[in-house]
């Protein structure tokens, strides 16, 4: 089963998430994968004791994810969404209006009565300097750089992010 419940607000799809993985646990007693980005479900095997969790392993570098296709133990540590956005083909622009939602829900997170705007644009020098800073940071091949093209291409890269 793939992601249950997430047609519909974050809420009602955890609530379904929750009760048919129980249902299929408790009565059905079927054996099923189930995959979902409810994180909340990865208290599910604590109170059930037929279930495990498992995630598919991937790394960053950097803004970009490797995909290691390793089913490995446990629930994954985190989420990939933006990256794999990127690898999708999502314009810089969304992905920068991205980055800076999940900055700001992710702030909100840990501040309990914090309000978060999911439609305001990131500031505009933010998003400027990010897209001149990434397109100049995608030119750069390392394996092709001497020491000290490398460094010049490093102060290059400092400049942009400093100055816009």
């Amino acid at each position: 089963m793939d992601e249950i419940g997430r047609g519909t607000s974050t809420f009602d799809g955890l609530a379904l998430a929750s009760a048919i993985a129980t249902q299929l646990h408790d009565k059905t007693q079927a054996f099923t994968l189930f995959a979902t980005h409810y994180f909340e479900l990865t208290e599910f095997p604590a109170t059930h004791h037929a279930a495990l969790n498992v995630h598919v392993s991937a790394t960053e570098s950097g803004r970009d994810i490797v995909f290691l296709h390793e089913i490995q133990s446990g629930p994954a540590s985190k989420s990939y969404g933006v990256q794999v956005a990127r690898l999708a083909g999502m314009p810089a622009a969304v992905l920068n209006q991205a980055r800076h939602t999940l900055e700001a829900l992710e702030t909100q997170a840990t501040q309990a009565h914090a309000q978060v705007d999911l439609f305001a644009a990131p500031p505009a020098a933010e998003t400027a300097s990010t897209s001149a800073l990434e397109s100049k940071l995608a030119g750069i091949n390392p394996d092709a750089l001497s020491p000290r093209e490398a460094l010049e291409a490093l102060y290059q890269l400092k400049s942009l992010l400093n100055h816009g």
